[in-house]
């Protein structure tokens, strides 16, 4: 009887989560899968137009190298930051934190509006630059792939900074002194002690930035013009002005069979489960 009464409680902790999954999330990706399939006529026809047009697969090309692109720059910059916090900043680690998360607390389109003030053809940058005689015309930084990363960086790098950072406050300095007291030298300790050790923030983060990147709109839309039509903006694009619900449907099914690919493939090399869920 207490065996019942265990699993009865347990049922009753799972199935409101459940519930939630299933209306919230299994549900419209259900529906959105039969209108891939429904519309404008039953049949796989959205899914063999995507596959044969040349700008569907330009835009899946380009979606996937700037989220490659976005998770090294940030794994990069992230890294330096999640490390100095980490070990060398204990007196401002309270004002460098508050620098990190400062950024969710202003809206993307906020900030992406921002980059294009600072870098519009009479930005911000462009009329320092000028001012400074270092250029004698404005710099196109926007609307192609500089002006994409440079905004979508400043989005996700928070993104890479707090796995990071996380996992680096777990490890035990005494490690690398005890490398250092047996001869090792500084980057030679750092090399084969401490950074082997940060991996698992490391593969955290530039998944969670991969992925999320993945499935980017409203920076690329707008640093873009138009011109960098990354995957999602071309969904949009076909729903809303051509108003073809099914390549659009087919198309969201492709990009979240794209993430989950992504996610099988990073858990044959990286353990997610410790990855995600450790805790030092």
């Amino acid at each position: 009887m207490p065996h019942m009464t265990d699993k009865f409680r347990y049922w009753m902790l799972i199935l409101p989560a459940l519930a939630v999954m299933i209306v919230f999330y299994i549900w419209p990706v259900l529906n959105i899968w039969g209108i891939s399939v429904s519309e404008p006529k039953p049949g796989l026809e959205n899914y063999t137009r995507m596959f044969s047009s040349d700008a569907v697969k330009v835009s899946f090309v380009l979606t996937f190298r700037i989220a490659a692109i976005t998770t090294l720059i940030c794994l990069v910059l992230g890294y330096v930051v999640a490390w100095t916090i980490s070990n060398h900043a204990s007196r401002v680690t309270p004002l460098m934190l508050g620098l990190v998360l400062l950024p969710f607390w202003v809206s993307v389109l906020i900030r992406s509006f921002a980059w294009i003030v600072l870098l519009g053809r009479s930005g911000l940058v462009n009329d320092t630059l000028k001012d400074w005689g270092l250029i004698s015309s404005p710099i196109r930084f926007m609307h192609n792939e500089t002006g994409v990363l440079i905004a979508m960086v400043h989005v996700m790098l928070p993104f890479a900074i707090l796995p990071m950072m996380t996992n680096m406050r777990g490890i035990r300095g005494a490690y690398v002194q005890a490398a250092r007291g047996l001869g090792a030298s500084e980057w030679r300790a750092f090399r084969d002690v401490y950074f082997p050790q940060t991996l698992p923030g490391v593969f955290s983060g530039g998944l969670l930035v991969f992925v999320l990147s993945l499935g980017f709109y409203v920076t690329p839309a707008l640093l873009g013009g138009g011109r960098v039509m990354m995957i999602s903006e071309y969904i949009t694009y076909q729903i809303q002005e051509f108003l073809n619900w099914g390549l659009g449907s087919a198309l969201s099914v492709a990009l979240l069979v794209a993430t989950a690919a992504v996610l099988l493939l990073a858990g044959r090399f990286v353990n997610l489960r410790r990855t995600f869920l450790e805790r030092r």
